[in-house]
């Protein structure tokens, strides 16, 4: 029997606090970054912390993929009196091909949700500065992403519509292949809180 998604996930929290409190060491750190002005700078011992940190991770990300051990998590989405229970992928873990497939099954009810809950708020693209985007443009990149995310604050509700790899539609440069747009719904002027 395999460990399930908490347990690799508890398995992992474990692993990292020891690797901080210096009781993990890879010896091999410093040989494995190719700046030595970085590498003397940083120190062996933080090095070791970060390369050690980075393996154990890729030996879990193996092992997730050799089990069919899921990354996603689920949770609750609360906003106005209405709930949404959807998927989530662990930004500790990997994504098994299952995974997408149950992201983009979730879509249908986080966009419906979405749309119960919006109400009357104003519309937004987030960037720097947000700025105020139409119901009809955002209908078009609903249509054209492949699953959909929801957040809320007490008074603002965040809609990512994402596509491509899981692991990295949070990450700029993977555009145009990977991605995510995010819509703020909000009474007002959008707040700076990051969700």
């Amino acid at each position: 029997m395999s460990y399930t998604t908490e347990q690799l996930l508890e398995i992992l929290d474990q692993e990292l606090r020891a690797m901080w409190k210096g009781e993990r060491l890879l010896l091999s750190s410093a040989d494995r970054l190719n700046n030595p002005v970085v590498a003397k700078a940083l120190g062996q011992e933080k090095l070791s912390k970060v390369f050690a940190i980075q393996d154990f991770r890729a030996q879990i990300h193996a092992y997730q993929q050799e089990h069919n051990v899921s990354g996603l998590l689920w949770h609750t989405c609360h906003f106005r009196g209405l709930s949404v229970r959807q998927p989530e992928l662990h930004p500790q873990l990997a994504a098994i091909p299952h995974d997408k497939a149950q992201l983009m099954a979730a879509k249908p009810a986080v966009v419906d949700f979405w749309h119960q809950a919006r109400g009357d708020l104003s519309l937004w693209i987030a960037g720097t500065p947000p700025t105020p985007i139409a119901l009809e443009r955002v209908e078009a990149l609903i249509d054209k992403s492949e699953w959909a995310e929801v957040a809320a604050t007490r008074t603002e509700l965040y809609l990512t519509l994402c596509w491509g790899d899981p692991q990295e539609c949070h990450c700029e440069w993977a555009k145009p292949v990977s991605g995510c747009d995010r819509v703020i719904a909000a009474a007002s002027h959008p707040t700076s809180v990051k969700i």
